[in-house]
């Protein structure tokens, strides 16, 4: 069976994946949850760009072992995914795009300086992780305390690049030379990634497939785990990874 590599977002870290990889791993997927650069044990790369970042998760693809990975993104997992596809063909075998979009929404510098302040000034003004994955948390559709625990464990330097980091992603124009199989899964009340956005790159990624979970806010592997690994699960086995 493929390995399948689990990325996860911007708040969070390689708990965010403890619904899926137990769960494929049963099943015989040799699964793994990566930290990005700057989360949990993983050292920082600098600069802390989507060159450096991929080029330490293809260093992570090569190590565990010969053959091509899955790649199942979460928000900003799924950039990655995308930017990582396009660098290291030859590392991604298929992608599981999730709750994620195929350009840092906006694409103003009004609309990025606005995000970045959001995200970056409670910092500024002294607030902790935990609280602002106190305050975040629940606008995305979720109550999870686990989600609130593994983001307030998030190093805020390590945050504050991150955010940056997601301002300089836009793939929109590789979609269509995505040659391996794709699927994308959206959630019904996700206001992060709306389901609108990802019907667009469904459309545009060739033979891909759209799963859209109903009910479901953005932190979906995590609050809807049993529809999230149910759609995962046959697109894997549609392809026979």
């Amino acid at each position: 069976m493929t390995p399948l590599l689990f990325l996860h977002g911007v708040g969070g870290g390689h708990h965010a994946w403890e619904e899926q990889v137990p769960y494929f791993g049963k099943l015989g997927y040799p699964s793994h949850a990566w930290d990005q650069p700057g989360y949990g044990h993983s050292p920082m790369v600098e600069p802390y760009d989507l060159e450096h970042v991929c080029a330490a998760l293809a260093l992570l693809i090569e190590k565990l072992g010969d053959e091509p990975v899955v790649l199942v993104g979460h928000s900003m997992g799924g950039l990655i995914a995308q930017e990582a596809y396009v660098r290291y063909p030859k590392l991604v075998k298929a992608l599981a795009l999730c709750f994620t979009s195929p350009a840092f929404a906006g694409g103003s510098s009004e609309f990025t300086k606005k995000f970045i302040a959001a995200r970056i000034d409670p910092l500024d003004q002294g607030r902790t992780m935990a609280e602002i994955a106190a305050k975040l948390i629940p606008t995305m559709g979720s109550n999870s305390k686990a989600a609130e625990r593994i983001m307030a464990g998030v190093p805020p330097d390590t945050y504050r690049k991150a955010v940056h980091l997601l301002t300089t992603f836009d793939r929109r124009k590789e979609l269509a030379d995505i040659k391996v199989p794709t699927l994308l899964v959206a959630g019904s009340e996700d206001k992060t990634a709306p389901p609108s956005v990802m019907e667009k790159m469904w459309q545009k990624i060739p033979g891909s497939e759209y799963v859209l979970i109903e009910n479901c806010g953005h932190l979906g592997p995590m609050d809807r785990p049993e529809a999230f690994n149910a759609a995962l699960l046959a697109f894997l086995q549609s392809h026979k990874l």
